[in-house]
Order: structure tokens, then sequence, then C-alpha cells
């Protein structure tokens, strides 16, 4: 599995994207262990994501309590579609540090907008710096929608599942 960091140190230059027509980004202000839970565990399922499985709903919470920590969910009539969590670190800069769409929402141009939103609220929290990581277990997509969105790969490590 090859693992790639990218970054973006410019903000977008306009105002952040308004929702798609039908759609609503709101910020979970308050999210219970187990929404958390289940956006972590849907979007990620069929992406191997697996290291917040086995969180207790204790550290979930202490988690989403911690004062650089956001949790932003999209919408569409009372149903979550995908959700992003920003994270801003000791450095000043804000991680993307989880992003995707629920499957029945893929394939619908959604995730440039979300892309798109994140990068925003993370530049509107006054960082210079925002990055993430992808990988080959990610969606075939994703790693063409960050380098389209802006961002730049910085470093890149492979290594094998398991190991």
């Amino acid at each position: 599995m090859t693992r790639t960091y990218l970054e973006r140190t410019e903000a977008p230059a306009g105002p952040a994207p308004a929702p798609p027509a039908g759609y609503r980004l709101e910020r979970a202000s308050g999210c219970p262990a187990s929404f958390y839970r289940y956006l972590y565990a849907e979007v990620g399922r069929a992406h191997h994501w697996t290291d917040r499985l086995a969180w207790s709903d204790e550290q979930i919470s202490a988690h989403l309590a911690c004062p650089g920590v956001s949790l932003h969910v999209l919408g569409a009539q009372g149903v979550p579609a995908g959700y992003f969590e920003l994270v801003r670190h000791d450095d000043g800069s804000v991680e993307i540090a989880y992003f995707g769409l629920l499957p029945g929402f893929l394939g619908r141009g959604l995730g440039r907008y979300l892309l798109e939103a994140a990068v925003a609220r993370a530049f509107g929290e006054g960082t210079a710096r925002v990055w993430l990581h992808t990988c080959t277990l990610d969606h075939p997509a994703a790693l063409g929608n960050y380098l389209a969105r802006g961002f730049r790969a910085f470093r890149q490590e492979t290594y094998l599942l398991g190991a």
C-alpha cells in the first residue's frame, strides 16, 4: 500500500462554496459517539478504515471534545451523505483527518464540493497550511480530487498491510 501526504498552503480565492441543491453542511457539535462511529464505519468500510473502530464511546467523546477537533456532516433531507473531520495541530496546521461520502452518495459530484468546503473551513480557522493523507486503499478518485483542488504531494511511504 502507498500512503501519500498532501498539503495546500494557499487559501481559496473566493468564498466557501454553497452546498449543492438539496444538501446542507453543518458542524456536528455535541455529536454522540454512536453517530460518529456510524459515519466512520460506513464511509470507511470499503477503504479498510479500522483504526477507530475499537475506540470506546468515552474515547470518541473525549476526542470530539478536544478544542482543535471539529466534525462537519453533509446531509440531504435529514440523511447523512458524508463528513469530514478537521484537526488543528500544535504547529498551527489543520489536518483533514477524515473525509468521505457514504456509499449511496458516491458518483454524484459531491466529493469535489465536500473537499472544497473542508478546505475553506480549514483555512477559515486561520491556518497557513492544510494537509491530509490518502492511500491506495481509498476511493480511486480520491488522489485526483485532492490534486485538482490545489493540494500537492510532499511525502509518500509504501508498506505491506498488516506489517
